[in-house]
């Protein structure tokens, strides 16, 4: 058997795989400095992390479906109706209540960040046996759902998904204390195995079980170990979004044909590569600048204007692209399977 990289070895390493190891070591050497970074340079922080990571990746979408014309004609009535439809639960929801709206939000993100593992794991996993994939699932939800589970079981951390108090929380130490010794023996049992059939079979997966592995340790540590916003942003943000651009210039850009791409397919040059940084940056700081000034005031502020009778029309309608993106993405790989 082979090793079922999606591009390469090395980019696939450096890009998708490596994420998680690479900031868990930084966040275990420099936890003196990521405090001093933490107080003293919040504005950066939230610039690179939110920004430049997090906004940004949700704007790659658009490369595998609004900006590829014959995947747009295909599916034309579901790219149109599904921002509208967004916008309309948006709206339904913010009437109800803004944290009603920010914990449904919160709870659709979670299931989003799950799936987006569960989904590079498969990738990486395509060319297996599919007898006992349910065991590979097993082991990728219990890395995920665990920490979420503590995080609703313990008592109050120190970061938030979106705003405070967004989770429905239940402190319960026993049930807790279940739950941490199911999850130790679901990993334990996965090590076991994988061991053995590696042995037997003469082949380990790298991609795969490193998929596994570090999705394991950013989430445990994110949420569980450490109990830091600075480190769960590091470890959350960095280890999602950095892989999922990744995928979407390797996989949907590079691999494909000029034929496939259509008008996209300059972007396979060098400088197409900084065209498409350089969208996904601007378009995902004209966005949090737009929050900024009629939500959050936080870094930037308008005072000529008085944006909060409108607050009704405009959080649903900056979230659309966040919303579409957890919604489409949850199609998008199942429906384009290579």
């Amino acid at each position: 058997m082979r090793q079922n990289w999606i591009h390469k070895p090395l980019t696939d390493t450096f890009f998708i795989l490596s994420p998680p190891f690479v900031i868990l070591a930084i966040i275990v050497v420099f936890q003196k400095q990521l405090v001093v970074i933490e107080n003293n340079y919040s504005f950066y922080t939230w610039l690179f992390l939110i920004v430049f990571i997090d906004v940004a990746h949700v704007y790659a979408t658009l490369f595998k479906t609004y900006f590829v014309a014959s995947e747009f004609q295909k599916r034309k009535k579901i790219y149109l109706g599904l921002p509208i439809l967004c916008f309309g639960i948006g709206l339904f929801l913010f009437a109800l209540g803004s944290v009603i709206f920010w914990s449904i939000l919160a709870y659709v993100a979670v299931f989003h960040f799950i799936r987006q593992q569960y989904g590079f794991m498969r990738l990486y996993a395509r060319n297996e046996d599919k007898t006992y994939a349910w065991i590979d699932n097993l082991v990728i939800y219990t890395a995920t759902l665990y920490p979420m589970l503590f995080w609703f079981l313990s008592p109050k951390r120190n970061f938030n998904w979106f705003i405070p108090n967004e989770f429905f929380r239940y402190e319960n130490a026993l049930l807790d204390s279940i739950l941490s010794w199911a999850y130790a023996t679901v990993l334990l049992f996965y090590c076991i195995r994988t061991l053995y059939k590696s042995i037997k079979n003469k082949f380990f997966n790298i991609p795969k079980n490193a998929v596994i592995i570090g999705t394991t340790l950013s989430w445990y540590f994110g949420i569980v170990y450490f109990n830091n916003d600075f480190i769960f942003t590091l470890l959350n943000v960095i280890s999602h979004g950095v892989p999922y651009i990744a995928l979407i210039y390797l996989n949907e850009i590079e691999k494909k044909s000029a034929l496939e791409l259509g008008i996209l397919h300059n972007l396979k040059q060098y400088s197409g590569l900084v065209i498409f940084i350089a969208f996904l940056l601007l378009i995902a700081f004209t966005e949090e600048y737009l929050w900024e000034i009629t939500v959050w005031n936080e870094y930037f502020s308008n005072d000529n204007f008085d944006f909060s009778r409108w607050q009704f029309l405009i959080v649903p309608l900056l979230t659309v692209p966040q919303f579409t993106h957890y919604l489409l993405d949850a199609f998008i790989w199942k429906t384009n399977k290579k």
